[in-house]
């Protein structure tokens, strides 16, 4: 597949004022510190006192990561290089996209007590840097997935953005699922609702972006596939050459929900790779400040993330796919995140099948075995009205016994479709704008 990175670099400062973020910068000499209001605004002191995305292994596919950068050193693992140059992809001193997507998923500053450089959201993940062709033949995404997959990634970061997929990144996005890891990938930067690969393609939690005023970026595409949308205009992160690079569009916002995830998942290991996009979603809030969306909206999916609710909330598991629409090929194997027994493998929360488990056709045999006993008693107890009881008593269970049979069974309730925890259908395709 041919695609093309989804930031667009540009210069200047963060605007001032802010409608939907609002928390106060964190002092520091450091103006690359100070020019992170993104990570200002999660309010990370207390994202951090409950998780730092520890024990959690992040891929980037992407265009390599200087590993050896002062605020990412110690968090970037070899890695692979997809490209006809080979090797690993941790020593990259050319095209800053990967670094800078490494930088707001794991970085972890410098200097006295952290306070200089870049802050990732997940400082003490683990970056899996895997490098591919930014255009042209031999950039498809099927080696670098299954890679990633195989080499301990829990969420794969595709700030990425193409016209299609061929059958074998189709494969290797199911393999993915299978193996229980959670794919991430930017809507892309057109501004317009065609769907870009692999955001658009089942399975992948797609990401938008949103300005500091709240709004969705004018860049930002959109569709009934969004889910999640996260800053993305004029994020600082880290680079090559120079050592820090700021940038717009749906790449930085991708990396920002692959480290919330990254949090999540430290936290909450036993989690399903759909319920941590759960529990993203079901605390994420729209720009207008409503809560509680029923639906995904095409351009702002559930909302911006919050990754301290995220952490901190009471949310139900939910079902193991979440909010995200699965590939029929995608039923896990044994030992990686496999489904409960009678558990249907591929349907999403949105698309819960109404086929009966084994359990309910038993439950449903022994209803009907309890029915026919009550006929069967009716009809004996009425010929023994007429007839007189049997000899040796007045009948079953002694003097005054009844012998009662319960009148009904109950065999527990299951989730309806559009119930608590259910995904309904996005509504329609709006048009663009802020």
């Amino acid at each position: 597949m041919s695609f093309t990175r989804t930031l667009r670099a540009v210069g200047g400062v963060a605007v001032a004022g802010a409608l939907l973020f609002t928390a106060a910068p964190t002092a520091s000499a450091d103006y690359i510190r100070d020019g992170q209001w993104a990570l200002d605004a999660f309010n990370p002191q207390k994202v951090w006192k409950e998780s730092t995305g520890k024990n959690v292994t992040v891929a980037v596919i992407d265009s390599g990561v200087n590993g050896d950068h002062v605020d990412l050193k110690g968090n970037v693992l070899p890695g692979k290089n997809f490209t006809n140059e080979g090797g690993t992809a941790d020593h990259e001193s050319g095209d800053s996209h990967g670094t800078a997507m490494a930088g707001v998923i794991a970085g972890h500053g410098h200097g006295s007590n952290h306070a200089d450089g870049i802050m990732g959201l997940a400082p003490d993940a683990k970056i899996l840097p895997i490098k591919v062709n930014e255009i042209g033949p031999g950039s498809d995404l099927d080696g670098p997935i299954r890679y990633a997959v195989d080499h301990g990634a829990k969420v794969i970061n595709m700030s990425i953005a193409g016209s299609g997929l061929n059958d074998l990144e189709k494969s290797a996005i199911s393999y993915a699922l299978k193996k229980d890891v959670l794919l991430v990938a930017g809507s892309g930067n057109d501004g317009s609702s065609k769907q870009l690969y692999p955001a658009a393609a089942p399975g992948v939690l797609a990401v938008g972006a949103v300005a500091k005023d709240g709004q969705v970026l004018a860049e930002s595409n959109y569709g009934p596939h969004i889910r999640l949308i996260a800053p993305g205009e004029k994020i600082y992160s880290t680079g090559t050459t120079p050592q820090y690079r700021q940038g717009t569009g749906t790449s930085d916002a991708t990396a920002y929900v692959s480290a919330a995830a990254a949090l999540v998942r430290s936290k909450f290991p036993n989690l399903t790779a759909g319920q941590v996009a759960n529990r993203l979603t079901k605390t994420a809030i729209t720009p207008d400040g409503k809560t509680g969306i029923k639906s995904p909206d095409p351009k702002y999916g559930y909302g911006v993330i919050r990754p301290y609710r995220a952490l901190s909330e009471n949310i139900p598991a939910g079902p193991k796919n979440g909010p995200l629409t699965m590939p029929k090929d995608s039923e896990p194997s044994a030992g990686a995140g496999a489904n409960a027994p009678g558990e249907n493998p591929s349907a999403s929360s949105g698309d819960e099948k109404s086929g009966l488990s084994p359990l309910m056709i038993a439950g449903i045999g022994l209803g009907v075995i309890v029915v026919l006993g009550i006929v069967i008693a009716v009809i004996v107890a009425s010929k023994k009205r007429r007839n007189g009881p049997p000899p040796g008593g007045p009948g079953y269970g002694g003097p005054g016994g009844g012998g009662a049979v319960p009148a009904q069974q109950q065999f527990g309730t299951y989730p309806q479709s559009g119930g608590p925890g259910a995904y309904p259908p996005a509504p329609p395709t709006q048009p663009p704008g802020r």
